[in-house]
């Protein structure tokens, strides 16, 4: 195996890891000593459910996350410096895509560390490829702002790009209020505007739906506290 900082990705949910990941990303990662994550616990559970023979006691974790302080990031990489593989592990999906695991990727590129992404589910993708919408030209915005006047200028900002440069809008909530802001795309947005859902993506229960903001009117499914993403379309 060829020593680099490895893009580990996790299962979106409870979704068995046959289901989402292929058997190449286990060879790698029984491999692998030295992990950085953006949660211990997590982290451990999942590589538990990878193999679970993983000895996890053997293994050593560096925490990476909001609460991380800059200065620190770079040392986590001295493993991989002195030539022993390292993995990168976010709290679900793709790391360093919407995931503190881009700061330390960048530090290795500088470095000219060798970075090798591997192969998962991304719901940014997936949602993307299940929503209908114009795949060539696409946008992830992360959260909106809390504030309801802000967000409400948010949203019309994201559908005026929609119409102006033809691109497709995704953007995240925080999933207990995701129903208030369903409520709020479909009191903004003009009628004929397409929005999807698209919640537990590869999981039980997955739900991805597209319908014009009139359409949802009156049919809002009940998302509260599950994973979701919203993308707006014309």
């Amino acid at each position: 195996m060829e020593t680099a900082l490895y893009l580990l990705p996790v299962t979106l949910g409870e979704t068995p890891i046959e289901r989402v990941l292929p058997s190449y990303n286990k060879e790698i990662i029984l491999n692998i000593k030295h992990f950085i994550v953006e949660d211990v616990r997590s982290a451990r559970r999942f590589l538990k459910k990878v193999d679970a023979s993983v000895d996890i006691n053997s293994l050593t974790f560096y925490e990476l996350n909001k609460h991380t302080l800059p200065e620190a990031i770079s040392d986590y990489l001295r493993p991989l410096a002195d030539g022993h593989s390292m993995g990168v592990i976010s709290e679900a999906g793709c790391p360093a895509v919407a995931d503190p695991g881009a700061d330390v990727v960048a530090i290795a590129q500088r470095k000219r560390l060798k970075v090798v992404p591997l192969v998962g589910p991304s719901s940014i993708i997936l949602s993307v490829m299940g929503a209908g919408f114009n795949g060539q030209n696409f946008a992830f915005n992360g959260y909106l702002p809390i504030d309801p006047a802000e967000r409400a200028r948010r949203l019309k900002e994201l559908e005026n790009r929609v119409y102006q440069e033809n691109q497709t809008q995704l953007f995240i909530e925080t999933p207990y209020r995701n129903q208030k802001l369903m409520e709020e795309i479909l009191h903004v947005c003009r009628p004929q505007t397409r929005l999807c859902i698209a919640a537990n993506i590869t999981c039980e229960g997955e739900y991805i739906q597209t319908r014009t903001v009139k359409e949802w009117k009156g049919h809002l499914p009940d998302l509260n506290k599950i994973p979701c993403i919203f993308l707006i379309y014309k």
